[in-house]
């Protein structure tokens, strides 16, 4: 991401330039700048992101991959996209994977003398189940060159514990979450190869509280699979503690979750041909699925609302795109990314010729900008048309991330763009029973669905 001069001033000062000064096609016109502005009105004073986001989280909640709740979002986001009378409206078929989590997990500290303490936690995604109760030693490590180096008598028959942190000092939270994600997705693994009997994970969130935070983990066909769970902050501190005073605690967890056959599914899709170049297509996009611990807010209610948005405020202010833009909502991206392959298998078997895909999957917090996957001439041409931005302090535009469903696209696009808003909050709640809808802000939500939906206008007038 690119740094800027502070926004008060770029706002006193660029603003100003370009809502009066026609430029190059390049950098944006005149006439660009008013029409940005009637997107953010029409997004300020009559968006639906809100409201769209209130009746999905509220009357579907949690959508995991398979579920009965799932099946009613693809049946909800199809409806919804026909209420706002667009060109075409479809479902696209894909398979995929059925976890269930079962009864709410137990687990508790066990110390050689006295009760036992309760701990806070939660299986992580697509995890077997304990088969009843488990009672183990416990050997915490912080690196997985701590655990190569312990001898195997000392793993044997124990859970391992993964107690490394985010690191706060990364700025970008994205960065804190991508550093320690290793350890969930490999901690089962790791620890049935050295003989453990399952893996205890530290929560990715940079805060300290009681929310376990689940979240996908794998597993190698050519090792024996174990139980994996999630502790929250505060208990991954105290456990820690408690070990360091006696190491010989055993830990008891019960786990009920189970993998069941694959679920037939969709991706929804929504479309506006455009006026000029129909066979140019722009794809903006969220995951319609989330995790069942709460109601798939943030993580990514908000994408999927803001994307259809982007649709409605092209057709609300009369800014047809000249480009088709195609508003998708992505199944199953939470375990798997089978709808974001799948939307990239037929969009190359049809010969499809995409210009640019925009992922939002940060939360729907203040916008910043947007993270530009793509060559250096294009991330260049993109960052010309940051001064259209400034005046809604959204103009950070450089390299960066696009996004997880629209990266199976990459060499079918000029561009990969994700878009980036404040994330400080997002890992607080992410993939926590504290993902709920009181947590999103009507106005930072609709202020993005308006930043997607200005980028998208300049891309389907000016192409890449």
């Amino acid at each position: 991401m690119m740094h800027f001069a502070p926004r008060w001033l770029a706002l006193a000062g660029l603003a100003f330039v370009t809502t009066v000064t026609s430029v190059s096609a390049q950098t944006g016109t005149k006439i660009d700048s008013t029409n940005i502005r009637k997107i953010y009105d029409e997004a300020l004073l009559r968006g639906q992101s809100y409201e769209n986001l209130r009746q999905l989280t509220g009357t579907i909640g949690g959508r995991l991959s398979g579920s009965p709740q799932a099946a009613q979002a693809v049946q909800w986001g199809k409806v919804t996209m026909e209420k706002l009378g667009v060109d075409r409206v479809y479902l696209q078929e894909v398979m995929v994977p059925h976890w269930v989590r079962g009864p709410k997990e137990k687990g508790q500290i066990k110390p050689a003398k006295g009760k036992g303490l309760p701990l806070n936690l939660c299986a992580l995604g697509g995890s077997v189940g304990t088969n009843g109760k488990m009672q183990a030693g416990v050997v915490e490590v912080d690196s997985w060159q701590e655990l190569a180096a312990m001898p195997d008598d000392k793993v044997k028959g124990k859970f391992i514990f993964y107690n490394r942190p985010m690191n706060p000092t990364f700025i970008e939270t994205g960065r804190a979450y991508g550093d320690a994600g290793d350890q969930r997705r490999r901690g089962a693994i790791e620890a049935a190869k050295r003989g453990a009997i399952g893996a205890l994970v530290r929560s990715l969130s940079l805060a300290h509280d009681d929310f376990p935070h689940t979240g996908t983990m794998s597993y190698d066909e050519q090792v024996k699979k174990v139980p994996a769970a999630a502790l929250s902050t505060n208990d991954a501190d105290k456990l820690s503690q408690l070990l360091k005073a006696d190491p010989g605690l055993t830990v008891e967890l019960e786990m009920g979750c189970q993998q069941l056959p694959e679920e037939k599914s969709y991706n929804v899709i929504g479309e506006i041909k455009g006026s000029k170049y129909p066979n140019e297509i722009i794809s903006v996009g969220g995951h319609l699925d989330s995790w069942d611990l709460a109601q798939g807010a943030h993580d990514d209610g908000t994408g999927c609302v803001q994307s259809m948005e982007v649709l409605r405020l092209l057709k609300a202010t009369g800014l047809r795109p000249e480009r088709t833009v195609r508003a998708v909502l992505f199944m199953n991206e939470e375990n798997g990314t089978r709808g974001g392959n799948k939307y990239a298998e037929l969009a190359k078997a049809a010969n499809e010729k995409h210009v640019a895909a925009m992922e939002s999957d940060g939360g729907g917090f203040t916008p910043r900008g947007f993270g530009i996957e793509g060559s250096p001439e294009v991330v260049t041409k993109v960052q010309q048309w940051s001064p259209l931005f400034t005046p809604y302090k959204s103009e950070e535009i450089g390299p960066g991330h696009g996004g997880t469903d629209i990266g199976p696209l990459k060499e079918q696009v000029k561009a990969l763009i994700g878009y980036e808003c404040d994330d400080q909050r997002y890992f607080d709640i992410h993939h926590t029973a504290a993902d709920t809808f009181d947590k999103v802000n009507r106005r930072e939500l609709e202020l993005g669905g308006a930043s997607m939906a200005a980028l998208i206008y300049l891309i389907s007038k000016y192409g890449l």
